[in-house]
């Protein structure tokens, strides 16, 4: 039987806080989705590492957020 995949923040256990492991697993859920590609329209963007973004369907690379590709202003 498969091991169900779960919350990524269980690692910490009852450590660090209730508030920084929803906040930590917030971050976490952003920063593992795919998102669109502003080139092609395909919902295949992938972050590769901090603050650099790939499309999986046609190659364009670019530079956008630490945790997701769009940053925008508040």
């Amino acid at each position: 039987m498969r091991k169900k995949v779960g919350n990524t923040v269980k690692r910490f256990g009852a450590r660090y806080g209730a508030t920084l492991r929803k906040r930590l697993l917030e971050i976490e859920q952003q920063q593992k989705a795919t998102y669109e590609c502003p080139k092609c329209g395909v919902v295949a963007v992938k972050r590769k590492f901090i603050g650099v973004w790939s499309c999986g369907k046609c190659g364009y690379t670019f530079a956008g957020g630490a945790y997701t590709p769009y940053v925008s202003k508040k």
